[in-house]
């Protein structure tokens, strides 16, 4: 068993409430229904966030992961209404054997809040964690809205790593908001922390350059941080070359390549300025809403389908951050001295 939630300063569970309450007012917009909060009991972070969950939703009902059977589990889902709250408070990733749960309840119309992975934070990235739920709807929605924008109308673009020049050379794809507006959405929630706006190129051939990466997600899907930046010579839109490589980004590479081409997909505007290149977490999950640019290598991405790259036949999606001095969209800088600038 992990330190007492007791060890957390109290300046910090008041945070995480303030946070959490924020992210059910705004993001959320939780103020009728029912809510059922399910927790484990086996990290700091996630008895911290259940403390300040219950005391933001002290109508709703707790579930201890720990202390009841899957069967009570979702026999408690099945008593609720369209509209209710799920949260979802994880040091791991729940399992309930075959029912896959964020899918399952979606379908059922309940509103969903999933923090998974908590236990793979380390005790010096609990308050970055915590810092990482802020929640400032003008921030997300303002930015995230203008960055849409630029990158549905951009012909094209170049991710700028201090002199290493990755372009892209074909329009993109209709970028994804993950930034807490749910406004005309099926799907009401996700994993948090959020702050993230996504696309890829159109033509993935069109992808044509170098670029400098300082953290990579390992097989262990936990950030890695190399000594000296890798870089990446990327032709045609996949990796072509790997310098200043290490014995893990070695072993993605070789299990990528075993089974599919290195693609380049993802192009990921992240926004969550909690996370930096020097204030890191752990999960790569979690790491990846941090701000700045960050690309999938491998064939698969499961929101944009290309001809050629069948889902069902697609199998790996590594993040990977770029060393990023600067981002262009068409001929607009839009990021630049670690932030957004449109």
């Amino acid at each position: 068993m992990s330190d007492p939630v007791e060890s957390l300063p109290a300046e910090t569970l008041a945070l995480a409430e303030r946070h959490v309450g924020d992210i059910l007012d705004h993001a959320l917009v939780h103020s009728n229904g029912r809510a059922l909060v399910v927790a484990d009991e086996q990290s700091v972070l996630s008895r911290a966030l259940a403390k300040a969950y219950r005391a933001c939703l002290p109508e709703a009902r707790y579930l201890s992961f720990d202390a009841v059977t899957h069967e009570q589990i979702l026999a408690a889902f099945s008593e609720l209404a369209a509209g209710d709250l799920v949260v979802l408070i994880q040091s791991t990733n729940f399992r309930l054997g075959a029912f896959r749960i964020r899918v399952e309840l979606f379908k059922r119309g309940l509103k969903v809040v999933e923090h998974p992975h908590l236990a793979r934070m380390l005790p010096s990235e609990y308050a970055t964690y915590i810092d990482a739920l802020a929640y400032d709807p003008a921030y997300y929605r303002g930015v995230g809205a203008a960055l849409k924008r630029r990158i549905d109308a951009a012909p094209g673009g170049v991710v700028d790593s201090f002199g290493a020049r990755l372009t892209y050379g074909s329009a993109f794809e209709p970028a994804k908001l993950n930034v807490g507006d749910y406004t005309g959405f099926a799907n009401i929630g996700g994993q948090f922390p959020i702050g993230e706006v996504f696309t890829e190129p159109v033509d993935l051939a069109s992808v044509n350059g170098k670029v400098r990466i300082f953290v990579f997600g390992d097989t262990a899907f936990c950030v890695n941080v190399p000594p000296t930046p890798i870089t990446l010579e990327i032709e045609r839109g996949k990796v072509a070359n790997v310098i200043d490589s290490t014995p893990a980004f070695d072993l993605v590479m070789s299990q990528i390549t075993a089974e599919e081409e290195p693609w380049v997909r993802e192009l990921g505007f992240g926004m969550n300025r909690a996370m930096t290149a020097e204030r890191r977490v752990s999960d790569i999950g979690t790491y990846e809403r941090m701000c700045g640019i960050h690309l999938s290598l491998g064939a698969k991405h499961g929101v944009y389908d290309k001809p050629s790259l069948k889902r069902r036949h697609t199998r790996y999606h590594v993040d990977v951050f770029a060393q990023t001095e600067s981002v262009i969209l068409g001929k607009d800088v839009v990021f630049r001295d670690g932030a957004w600038c449109v």
